[in-house]
């Protein structure tokens, strides 16, 4: 029997290992209950985040050195800017979790920016950021894609 794949999400574990919200029928959209099921894996995320900053700097502490091989320089600064970029990414992500944070508070989480309707339960299970419901990311993206092309 092949062994199962691990991915991020699966069946019994959510988002970041959070088990998903278990709506109860009848239930209000964004209630309390859902906002701090929210909270939590968004701050978890944060603090995963934050941990791998600390990671990186450390590491680039210990590895900085001055090799007298230009080669080996080279590849040094070009792994640590690497690093710098997903970092960069990183932080820009830390921003948005902060975002979504202040939209718990202010009640404004888990409704679309642009029309204003439910973005839904499964889609902020899938991506706690989202700021769209499906519909406008949808025509989001295909606006993206025509005016790049």
């Amino acid at each position: 029997m092949p062994a199962k794949k691990k991915t991020a999400q699966n069946q019994s574990h959510g988002f970041m290992g959070f088990p998903p919200y278990k709506e109860v029928k009848g239930e209000e959209y964004m209630n309390d209950a859902q906002g701090e099921h929210f909270r939590a894996m968004l701050k978890a995320w944060k603090k995963e985040l934050m941990e791998e900053v600390d990671r990186t700097v450390h590491h680039m502490k210990d590895e900085a050195a001055n090799f007298p091989d230009p080669n080996d320089r080279a590849t040094q600064e070009s792994e640590f800017t690497m690093e710098l970029r997903a970092r960069d990414r990183e932080r820009k992500l830390i921003k948005k979790i902060d975002e979504s944070l202040d939209d718990i508070d202010n009640g404004e989480y888990g409704f679309c920016e642009q029309c204003g309707i439910e973005i839904g339960i499964r889609r902020l299970e899938a991506r706690p950021t989202a700021t769209l419901c499906i519909d406008c990311k949808t025509l989001d993206e295909i606006k993206e894609k025509h005016i790049g092309s």
